[in-house]
């Protein structure tokens, strides 16, 4: 009797004291009717990658994640990336194929498919997406956004970061504005989608909100929010105020977390009872 194998996956950052992935990943092997592990390896000192990799070349370890600070620092260590990782410059996602480690992005597609899902038949007018902050998470968004057809506007508060990442795609309808801009509504009005992906909001800090709390969104305007932990932030609750289709980064976490386990199972999972079990999790933590 053929037997069983053993998924061993885990998830490499620092810290990692609030990370959902082992949830995400422990019932996604259920779901697909694997055995197996997702251990959490937090890594204080950089020196500590090569060697867990090394666990990748050896079989010992069958999938990798990787979050912050070591996002682009892992690139380093790898034999090659997918087109999407060496565009955007990050990997989240490390596998073992054809003798060689891979890093790859699930970011941006999870990102892209959860926008295209979570605003499946809602109207709205025109292509020109505002997305503020210019960081690892607005690299994946951009580059999904972009090669979706969307003309992006970058807004951060440090200018020369967002220079640099427009710079970096190198895509004639990627523009950069200086951050006083969003304050202004008329403005906005040149926007059919705002994408936030600062950590502005974020619990434990929820009542901040990276736009002005009094500000006017165009009515209509589709208003999605990276930040899942509270569900509801600031922000999305303007949108609501007005009249904006609102979402949170929760789909967009679900989905990379679906592709990565695909590229390493060959398994499809449901993206469904991942959210189910994960919005769970996140109500009772909000309860307390």
């Amino acid at each position: 009797m053929k037997k069983r194998k053993i998924w061993r996956l885990g998830l490499i950052g620092y810290p990692l004291d609030h990370s959902y992935s082992p949830l995400l990943h422990q019932t996604a092997l259920v779901d697909a009717g694997l055995t197996g592990t997702y251990t959490l390896y937090s890594l204080p000192d950089p020196q500590q990658i090569a060697p867990l990799l090394e666990k990748l070349r050896t079989g010992e370890l069958d999938g990798l994640n990787v979050t912050i600070p070591y996002k682009k620092e892992v690139t380093r260590y790898l034999d090659g990336l997918t087109t999407s990782a060496h565009a955007i410059g990050a990997v989240n996602t490390i596998f073992w194929k054809g003798g060689m480690l891979i890093g790859d992005n699930t970011d941006a597609p999870g990102f892209g498919q959860d926008l295209e899902h979570s605003f499946r038949g809602y109207s709205h007018s025109g292509n020109h997406a505002l997305v503020l902050g210019a960081g690892g998470a607005a690299c994946s968004v951009v580059y999904a956004l972009l090669i979706q057809g969307w003309a992006v506007t970058l807004a951060a508060r440090r200018v020369s970061q967002a220079m640099l990442l427009s710079e970096s795609f190198n895509y004639p309808n990627l523009h950069t504005t200086h951050w006083e801009a969003v304050s202004n509504p008329s403005f906005l009005k040149k926007f059919s989608l705002l994408v936030n992906t600062t950590p502005v909001g974020m619990a434990p800090l929820i009542d901040q909100n990276p736009l002005a709390a009094d500000i006017t969104l165009p009515a209509g305007m589709l208003v999605y929010d990276l930040i899942y932990n509270p569900q509801k932030t600031r922000l999305l609750q303007l949108a609501e105020k007005n009249n904006a289709k609102a979402i949170n980064g929760l789909g967009m976490l679900l989905q990379q977390a679906v592709l990565s386990f695909e590229i390493w199972t060959g398994k499809k999972v449901s993206v469904e009872k991942m959210r189910q079990v994960l919005e769970k999790k996140l109500e009772s933590e909000e309860e307390r």
